[in-house]
């Protein structure tokens, strides 16, 4: 706590599972962002991308709490599978902010890069400090990067921040199709997930 203030970061996502790439980005946005606090939050039904018909996001949350049981720092909420309709991130924001409280929000490249067409734009960039992690090594983006943090300047008055960490090129669709295929996933998910995909039968 710095301040008297409470610096709490958010990392959303479907995590459909999540995976090795998940709990090292959060790890540095701990460390990097200096948090008191990190919720980890599955969308319940999440605007930007399209999941199975047969999701349950129970599994979802589950798969969470073990992949994240050991960082006493985090949180996994349910905050986003109880809310009914799409999980806008501006209303976790409402939802989790305090005069006492400083938020961080972590995205990847993508997100990062379309925030501004996200529901109440301002509101966010109001609400949180945007902090976004590389996943992918396309140096074309280095330059869109760039340009989205200008622009975000001059509308919003904040920049997203980078994490500096290693790219983890990973990602939950291609594990969903190892397992769909009979692959191993032991050295892309924690092993207490790998264990719980095999007991509950997930993505076959």
């Amino acid at each position: 706590m710095l301040n008297g203030m409470m610096r709490i970061g958010i990392y959303g996502g479907t995590f459909a599972p999540v995976h090795q790439g998940h709990v090292a980005a959060a790890k540095a946005f701990l460390r990097q962002m200096e948090l008191d606090l990190l919720y980890v939050i599955p969308a319940g039904i999440p605007p930007h991308k399209q999941i199975d018909a047969s999701d349950d996001p129970a599994h979802r949350l589950a798969m969470c709490e073990l992949a994240f049981a050991d960082m006493k720092q985090v949180i996994v909420s349910d905050l986003e599978i109880k809310r009914t309709g799409k999980s806008f991130t501006v209303d976790t924001l409402r939802a989790l902010s305090g005069e006492d409280r400083r938020l961080f929000l972590l995205m990847g490249t993508d997100m990062m890069l379309t925030l501004d067409s996200w529901r109440e734009p301002e509101e966010i960039f109001r609400l949180c400090y945007p902090v976004y992690i590389r996943r992918e090594r396309d140096p074309i983006l280095e330059g869109q990067i760039v340009a989205k943090n200008q622009l975000y300047l001059q509308k919003y008055g904040k920049i997203a921040r980078r994490l500096v960490a290693d790219v983890i090129e990973l990602s939950s669709t291609e594990i969903r199709e190892r397992v769909r295929g009979g692959g191993r996933i032991a050295e892309l998910v924690p092993a207490a997930v790998a264990e719980y995909i095999r007991e509950k039968g997930l993505y076959q």
